[in-house]
């Protein structure tokens, strides 16, 4: 039988050609083999992680008996109570796109918020975001666009707009540009490896920005996946489990080796282990800071009950309505993901995680992300079904739940759009 050492040498000292021919069934079959876990050692643990879930690929299984998830998720959407929900689109900053999903000379369209976006970036990397739609015929620039300098480039008939203004700068076939052509310019930034919108249902400015975190900038901690999620709620929902601090051990106490289907997720096999979580949860005191309030978490794994596994420390600073950044003090070393939630409609949202990590920790940083995905899958199978409850019945315990709910309550204001029931709302 031969050694795989053998195949090893053949590959090394024959040609190509010799040494296939030499292998034989056996040598193919451990050739093979070999192939199949370099492949896939590379994917897991070389490659990024990509943790993809759509709207229907969470908590809609034991739906659909019989029809398909997709006809599940319309029937839940459909017939579910939705309560008194607040506003559906708060205001502050939100994430349009990861950055490195937009290359130079590119334009993408980002539906978001009610809003048609066009996102272009220059061939120097400045980033530009523009109302989709041409002024002139309603053409949706994102779609077929064309970045031309710091400008952007209808489709249809060629008007260019500037980026930093929104100010049309030409028309082919015309001698002169009118003064008051323009499309309407959104406020964005890129910080964090991240495309973020300024959205005001009064238009005011930015009265804050979210900061690059200087491990991710100048490249100290690399990236190292990233997980996204649709998810049937309101975009407070999300954030509000910052203060639901009893939820914890309720619903992320039985071991991520059960998976993340609430229905079976205490199965005796996996019983041996359990996280365990203490939490904490206050709004900054600080005037300029208001808009920011910080998660404290310990966290550990015990086996049995009794004897303590893994212990982890985490901070999350939530900044705004949709944004989180997550310092995470493990006992390997430092791990950072940002969170952001973005509301592609009044009750559809998307989620994407992003992990960060030191060079040595990447493969840590990837079990991280997964066991990460797998605890806010529960989440979401709540999320998916839950009403709203404006008036919650709480005990003494529940207080950081109200707290957080007037905290978040400054990001509303007189315009910001309510839900109104239209069919199209509930179709998917």
């Amino acid at each position: 039988m031969m050694e795989w050492w053998v195949i090893v040498e053949a590959l090394i000292q024959l040609p190509p050609i010799i040494w296939l021919c030499s292998l034989g069934p056996m040598g193919w079959l451990k050739l093979l083999i070999s192939l199949l876990i370099v492949s896939l050692s590379y994917y897991y643990l070389v490659l990024p992680l990509n943790w993809k879930r759509d709207l229907s690929d969470v908590s809609y299984s034991h739906e659909a008996r019989g029809k398909s998830k997709c006809q599940a998720v319309r029937d839940v959407r459909r017939r579910r109570k939705l309560g008194n929900l607040p506003p559906v689109y708060p205001n502050g900053w939100f994430m349009l796109l990861e950055a490195d999903l937009l290359a130079p000379g590119q334009v993408r369209h980002v539906a978001a918020l009610g809003e048609n976006f066009a996102v272009f970036r220059t061939q120097e990397g400045e980033v530009h975001v523009l109302d989709a739609y041409c002024p002139h015929l309603g053409a949706n620039m994102g779609v077929g666009g064309a970045v031309r300098g710091d400008c952007l480039e209808c489709p249809f008939h060629g008007w260019r707009f500037r980026g930093s203004d929104g100010k049309c700068t030409a028309v082919p076939y015309s001698e002169k540009v009118p003064e008051f052509a323009k499309v309407k310019r959104w406020e964005s930034c890129e910080v964090n490896t991240v495309i973020f919108v300024w959205y005001h249902a009064e238009d005011e400015p930015p009265s804050w920005r979210p900061q690059d975190v200087p491990n991710v900038k100048n490249g100290v901690w690399h990236y190292r996946g990233r997980s996204e999620f649709m998810i049937n709620s309101h975009i407070q929902e999300i954030p509000e489990n910052g203060g639901d601090l009893a939820h914890l051990n309720a619903i992320h106490g039985p071991s991520v080796l059960a998976g993340s289907d609430l229905h079976s997720v205490e199965r005796l096999i996996t019983s041996f282990a359990r996280h365990v979580w203490s939490a904490t949860w206050a709004p900054h005191e600080e005037p300029d800071m208001a808009h920011a309030a910080t998660m404290r978490l310990q966290h550990e794994v015990r086996l049995f009950n009794k004897l303590s596994l893994v212990s982890m420390n985490v901070r999350a600073e939530q900044i705004g309505p949709g944004y989180v950044e997550m310092y995470l003090d493990t006992s390997l070393g430092p791990l950072f993901i940002v969170q952001c939630v973005t509301p592609i409609e009044p009750l559809l949202q998307r989620v994407v995680h992003r992990i960060f990590c030191p060079p040595l920790l990447s493969i840590y940083a990837t079990f991280v992300l997964v066991g990460e995905a797998i605890m806010f899958e529960r989440d979401i199978m709540v999320w998916n079904h839950k009403k709203y409850e404006d008036k919650p019945l709480l005990v003494r315990e529940d207080r950081a739940i109200q707290r957080h709910r007037r905290w978040y309550s400054q990001f509303y204001s007189d315009n910001s759009p309510r839900f109104s029931f239209l069919r199209e709302n509930m179709e998917w």
